[in-house]
């Protein structure tokens, strides 16, 4: 598998954090290295969070990287603060709900996806709008198997699931989408950019 270098950010109460932390312990729980670090903005409610996030199979070197692999942006502000992060063998992700102007991408990346995640979540529950998000970055990196992510939200939500099941079957069904969005995405190569530089 080698080493997966992942960078979420978004406003705050989008929930980056929440899922970061998830694929952190369901990495752990697989037996492998996981390093989760979160950064807040200014203001932790209403300031772009971001949460940095490394799994691997062997030891990690160091605990901050300078490029991921995967850069997921939940929000116009998210984009820009994540240029630096992005580099020419990154995946930039960004959800497809805001317009994106010249300037919003980084200079450099090797593909760029957008996802309606944001829809797709109105569709479902808004509240499972960052798992779908987990859902595509399970997908984009294989870095853990669906069933421990599973595990750990269950983990995470499982007081909730007790008093209202239908959160349980819900949740897991974000993860599904969040899969099959990224799937379409790469086999129907619409608005899927490469990097020109």
């Amino acid at each position: 598998m080698g080493l997966v270098r992942v960078a979420l950010a978004g406003e705050g109460g989008q929930g980056v954090q929440s899922v970061a932390e998830i694929m952190a312990e369901a990495a752990y729980d697989e037996g492998l290295q996981a390093i989760y670090i979160p950064n807040f903005g200014l203001e932790q409610r209403g300031g772009v969070s971001i949460a940095f996030l490394q799994v691997s199979d062997r030891r990690i070197g160091a605990p901050k990287f300078n490029k991921a692999d995967v850069v997921v942006a939940l929000s116009q502000r998210a984009m820009i603060r994540t240029h630096t992060y992005s580099g020419p063998d990154t995946i930039f992700v960004y959800d497809s709900s805001f317009e994106v102007g010249e300037g919003d991408l980084p200079s450099q990346y090797k593909m760029a996806l957008d996802m309606p995640a944001v829809e797709k979540s109105r569709e479902l529950n808004t509240r499972v709008f960052n798992v779908i998000i987990m859902g595509a970055i399970l997908e984009l990196t294989n870095m853990i198997p669906v069933q421990a992510a599973r595990s750990a939200l269950e983990r995470k939500l499982g007081y909730k699931f007790e008093k209202n099941p239908e959160l349980r079957e819900m949740n897991f069904k974000a993860i599904e989408i969040g899969q099959a969005l990224v799937q379409n995405k790469l086999k129907g190569g619409e608005k899927v950019c490469a990097s020109s530089m």
